[in-house]
């Protein structure tokens, strides 16, 4: 019998949005393996989404920002024990404080970001963290950051739910349609959290196994092994058409693409206008919260 318990039912439920009794199965044919069976799912054509998802699973705060004149730019992370603390203004005081301090000292880690004196004030950036613990009672990590320099443009979604920052090869950032098309583009990367900018940016195991996984999906559909790669190759498309930020369709005028919107706009504005990175942080993205009993619930289905 294979090896997995009922939190490893849902959790690949929760993954694929497949059913219980399917995921169930693929657990079995996996003898076990989360990723193999995530595979099984999906050469069957039942998993409804193809990418993992990281489970939200910890409260706090993503946050972007950028310098007056947009020339660099912050995105990070801190997290907080609940929700209630996350809306707290105190806390919110305290993520600006540790962006503004990145882009005052642009620390290489978090450690170095401790170690910081605090922008606007006389305390590190450790100090600060301590009193706010003290202050507010609930365990404050501050977890990951990101800096860019050149042309940014930042977009906080839902009051810190998500934060991207996006970074430009520009001549344009002193047009205010500059940051129009720019917050555009951020709320984009925050609405379909894309993986790549280009297709080119794939790595080519990760092109390889999605070749092996649509190949066994157009197999079990009952299409003929023979003409089974051709079928792959036109869905290759479609996947860097989902997973590419340039090649995605622009969500606010579909007919295009991301690129042909870039394009569009820096002809409009008389300049030039490339996409060089983006970071997207959304809170406690991967991060294990405290898990509801769910083992009476599908017990019997791993026995």
């Amino acid at each position: 019998m294979a090896s997995f318990t009922a939190k490893d039912v849902k959790a690949l439920r929760e993954q694929t949005g497949c059913g219980m009794m399917d995921c169930k199965k693929a657990l079995v044919e996996a003898d076990g393996d989360m990723d193999k069976a995530v595979d099984f799912l999906r050469e069957q054509g039942l998993a409804k989404q193809a990418k993992k998802a990281s489970r939200i699973a910890a409260e706090g705060m993503a946050y972007a920002m950028t310098s007056d004149d947009l020339k660099k730019g912050v995105v990070i992370e801190v997290n907080a024990e609940t929700d209630f603390v996350a809306k707290n203004a105190d806390f919110q005081a305290f993520v600006k404080t540790c962006a503004q301090t990145v882009m005052d000292n642009a620390p290489a880690d978090v450690e170095a970001l401790l170690a910081c004196k605090a922008s606007g004030s006389d305390k590190t950036v450790a100090e600060l963290l301590q009193e706010k613990v003290l202050v507010i009672g609930e365990n404050i990590q501050l977890r990951r950051f990101k800096m860019m320099e050149g042309a940014c443009v930042a977009y906080v979604h839902a009051g810190g739910v998500i934060g991207v920052l996006v970074n430009f090869d520009t001549d344009l950032a002193d047009k205010p349609e500059f940051v129009t098309y720019g917050k555009d583009i951020a709320m984009q990367i925050a609405a379909l959290n894309t993986p790549y900018l280009k297709a080119e940016d794939v790595p080519a195991d990760v092109l390889e196994h999605e070749k092996e996984i649509m190949k066994a999906e157009v197999i079990n559909s009952g299409k003929p092994e023979a003409i089974a790669d051709k079928i792959v190759m036109g869905k290759i498309g479609k996947y860097y058409k989902e997973n590419c930020l340039l090649e995605q369709a622009f969500v606010k005028e579909n007919k295009i693409s991301v690129q042909q919107y870039t394009n569009n706009t820096a002809k409009e504005l008389g300049g030039s206008i490339a996409i060089k990175e983006f970071v997207r942080f959304e809170k406690g993205e991967g991060i294990e919260k405290r898990q509801d009993d769910f083992a009476a619930e599908v017990a019997s289905m791993t026995k």
